[in-house]
């Protein structure tokens, strides 16, 4: 797990830009650095002095594979024509050596970067649909002078870029390519909607940043350093919603738990320690219970974000502790602390985010750094495969009405309304019925408008803004279709962004072992009923997979609460604070936003008068990101 940047430049020059890219992404790589230039003679080297050239990579290190110098980066092939810079880890790097090695290569380290340089060389492009892992990377072939910017399957690993004064540049994180000349800070109008009405960013191409672009996951992007202009990106892997598998729920759940052992066996893969996120729900214990079952003598380190105010899981989280023979290490974060730390976090983060949970993932990194552990488990993902949210009730009622399906819809819908992971399935099922045209209307009568009060329609609509929900319509599948989009655009680009920075502010590799392509596509074809029950029981067949590895009690839970902050106690609490911050000038000077209409809500919500939702805290981030990185409202 790294950093990475790099610039292209149109003709050769100075490229001083590298103190700026290693100074800005040493949390990612403390262990060691390096750079590479070309464009001429190549030369590699750590200690920078001045150097010009077209073509400039960049690395920072946090050693987990081969943690002797023989794995450090820039790595160059045996034969000199391929360079790389590789942020991720490639899980089945074992398994490729030993392919490769039969085919004739060898190798010097025992590291998972020198094995992907191998696998490049053999096969190409070719090899990307091979490899089982997260990564960014990029690749220089010194024969074609031509670089290759590749991101992981689902985007777990970030990769940005953007055109400035003198070339192209790309990064692990924004803040380093706004350090580039030329690269305003722009806000991107239809991201600030996105965002701003429904919490949405990460998805696509677009960034909030108008001028920063990034690499969509399942991507590569191609450039010629003879002629360095953006290409369009290439796609080389989609997830694919197949004819439902023909198996029983018992098979499936066999196959379910076969692919997620194998999984959790990849992810151990470490040559420093190991340790889990521990919520106490059923994904992240499934990984600790995982962990302990193939690592029987594993020294296990979990990591448990406890909230006071009644939506604690610190119960849970000790009983699976304590069945996994665990060393459960817990971390009680207050209001006052969070706004001790949010500029940081913010910083940390680059763009805006959708709650103050994020804090609390943030606070279970900085947990496990303190404790000595540098690679994590987290369950993230598994909710958007498995139904574990709210909205996937009435995604199911959908499906089952759409096909015509009346008695299984009654009794789906009676059962979920004892399923508190399912309230409201029925109002839920009407947006994902309505036809289109209509959905402009159905949110004026419940109150939900596509631009509320506080937000000014004239200056979105001057910026030709498309004002409308990111929902789109599905087939007679609603449920898969929504469990594709939640995938890819709506819910986990986002969720893997919050991840990847909060654990690499800490120094941390976090891992998701739900997100391999071969787990995905099994899920996301298995029949519906599988994953949400008839009785409104969510991640059904997860669960049937898990009977005998996860403690019972676990796997019968029927509340959603992951690292749920007490937001609307701790907004309370911070009343004269968030007041203050809606008073500032920075707010003034966000022109979408009317700032007396703000003022007149937060206050309406501390009466009672209005109900408390995540609104406030974009309000609060906004602010804050807009006065932290200088952002511009054009």
């Amino acid at each position: 797990m790294c950093g990475i940047a790099g610039i292209v430049l149109h003709k050769p020059g100075s490229l001083a830009w590298a103190v700026t890219a290693l100074r800005g992404l040493e949390h990612r790589g403390p262990d060691d650095y390096g750079w590479l230039v070309a464009g001429g003679e190549l030369s590699k080297g750590q200690d920078w002095t001045e150097k010009e050239g077209s073509l400039l990579l960049v690395h920072r290190r946090l050693s987990i594979l081969d943690l002797s110098a023989l794995g450090a980066q820039p790595m160059s092939s045996p034969d000199g024509r391929y360079h790389i810079v590789f942020n991720g880890e490639i899980y089945n790097y074992l398994e490729l050596r030993r392919e490769l090695l039969a085919l004739g290569y060898s190798f010097r380290s025992g590291s998972d970067t020198e094995v992907l340089l191998a696998a490049w060389s053999q096969w190409g492009v070719g090899c990307l649909n091979r490899l089982e892992g997260m990564f960014a990377f990029a690749l220089y072939d010194q024969k074609t002078r031509s670089v290759h910017l590749v991101r992981d399957f689902f985007g777990i690993k970030p990769l940005y870029y953007c055109r400035f004064a003198k070339g192209l540049g790309f990064a692990s994180e924004i803040p380093v390519l706004l350090e580039l000349e030329g690269v305003s800070r722009k806000v991107n109008p239809q991201r600030l909607y996105r965002y701003l009405r429904f919490g949405l960013t990460d998805d696509g191409g677009e960034t909030l940043f108008a001028d920063v672009k990034q690499l969509p996951p399942a991507h590569y992007l191609h450039i010629d350093l003879d002629n360095p202009q953006l290409s369009q990106p290439i796609r080389y892997w989609q997830p694919q919603l197949e004819p439902i598998s023909e198996v029983s729920f018992a098979e499936a759940a066999e196959q379910v738990r076969e692919h997620f052992l194998q999984n959790i066996r990849l992810h151990l893969r470490s040559d420093v320690p190991v340790g889990a996120a521990l919520s106490g729900g059923i994904d992240s214990s499934a990984i600790v219970m995982a962990m302990r079952y193939l690592e029987p003598d594993l020294e296990l380190h979990t990591f448990t974000y406890v909230a006071d105010g009644g939506v604690s899981e610190e119960p849970w989280a000790e009983l699976v502790g304590q069945a996994a023979r665990a060393r459960v290490h817990k971390v009680r974060p207050s209001a006052a602390e969070l706004v001790a730390d949010l500029d940081h976090l913010i910083k940390v983060q680059g763009e805006p985010f959708g709650s103050t949970s994020i804090y609390a993932q943030y606070r279970v990194f900085r947990l496990a750094q303190e404790a000595g552990i540098k690679v994590m488990l987290d369950g993230q993902g598994a909710d958007e495969l498995l139904a574990g949210y709210a909205i996937y009730g009435g995604a199911r009622l959908a499906s089952l009405l759409k096909q015509g399906n009346w008695n299984q819809a009654l009794a789906f819908l009676q059962a979920s309304q004892l399923e508190p992971a399912l309230k409201d399935t029925w109002k839920s099922a009407l947006g994902f019925l309505l036809p289109p045209g209509w959905e402009s209307l159905a949110r004026r009568l419940i109150g939900q408008e596509l631009v509320p009060a506080w937000m000014k329609v004239d200056w979105f609509v001057e910026r030709g803004v498309r004002l409308a929900s990111p929902r789109r319509p599905h087939g007679r599948e609603v449920l898969r279709g929504e469990l594709l989009q939640s995938l890819t655009e709506t819910s986990l680009p986002k969720l893997l962004r919050y991840e990847d920075r909060n654990s690499m502010a800490h120094s941390i590799e976090s891992r998701v072992p739900f997100l391999t392509p071969k787990f995905v596509e099994l899920l996301l074809n298995l029949p519906e009923a599988y994953i949400l029950s008839p009785q409104g029981q969510t991640k059904a067949v997860f669960r049937k997979a898990m009977h005998g590895l996860v403690p019972q009690a676990i796997l019968e839970r029927k509340d959603k609460v992951g690292f749920a902050t007490p937001e609307q106690s701790w907004m309370s609490q911070l009343a004269p604070w968030v007041e203050q911050v809606l008073d500032t000038e920075a707010l003034s000077n966000i022109q979408p936003l009317k700032k007396e209409v703000i003022r007149a809500e937060f206050a309406s919500i501390l009466s009672g008068k209005r109900t408390f939702d995540s609104r406030v805290w974009r309000w609060i981030n906004l602010v804050a990101w807009v006065r932290l990185f200088e952002v511009r409202f054009e």
